[in-house]
């Protein structure tokens, strides 16, 4: 509900009546909605971050491995805007950095050790600078959620990471990395024309 309607605009009552129980059984568990919102922020973290693990030791190409967590999110996340977290920010500043930083945590073990075994096994270049190149990844994958910059008419969540991810990986591929590169754009362009 939070990531369908907004962490503000869904209510306590809201809650209480799609789990059909009382506002006061949920205030057993959470003493405000801020604990609930911040409860349910953190366990939505931990699942994406569980499935972006077991992803990750499936032994797939870097590459692939790039795009396969970034359909896994999509699928998750439902294709979410970014209303949601536009909401967390203003109505729950100090959630939604705790969010932030455990995010770029995560994401900047990941996307190093990605750089790592993508150089060793000549995906990528091996001249970039890792800790540069994690860092403007989450920099880029994060602020193409501003609607401000990406307004939603002329990008959907689907091909602006694709055209994110598109960007980002030609930079730093090497042409056996083009290779897989071009082929995934290839079957993502099928697999969006089929929808």
């Amino acid at each position: 509900m939070f990531l369908t309607l907004g962490f503000k605009s869904v209510t306590m009552d809201d809650i209480a009546a799609e789990l059909a129980i009382s506002k006061k059984t949920i205030y057993q568990h959470f003493s405000n909605k801020e604990e609930l919102v911040e409860g349910t922020t953190m366990f939505l973290f931990e699942r994406i971050s569980t499935g972006i693990d077991n992803i990750r030791e499936s032994c797939l190409n870097p590459v692939e491995e790039i795009f396969t967590i970034r359909n896994f999110m999509m699928q998750f996340l439902k294709d979410e805007t970014a209303s949601p977290f536009h909401q967390l920010q203003k109505f729950f500043p100090h959630i939604m950095s705790c969010l932030r930083k455990k995010q770029f945590e995560k994401m900047q073990g990941c996307m190093k050790e990605n750089l790592e075994r993508g150089m060793e096994q000549g995906y990528y270049k091996e001249s970039i600078n890792t800790e540069f190149v994690s860092r403007i990844y989450f920099t880029g994958l994060t602020g193409t959620k501003d609607k401000d910059i990406f307004p939603g008419e002329m990008f959907n969540a689907v091909t602006l990471t694709e055209l994110f991810l598109e960007y980002h990986l030609s930079a730093i591929v090497t042409e056996k990395g083009l290779e897989v590169l071009n082929k995934i754009l290839d079957e993502d362009k099928i697999i969006f024309t089929e929808k």
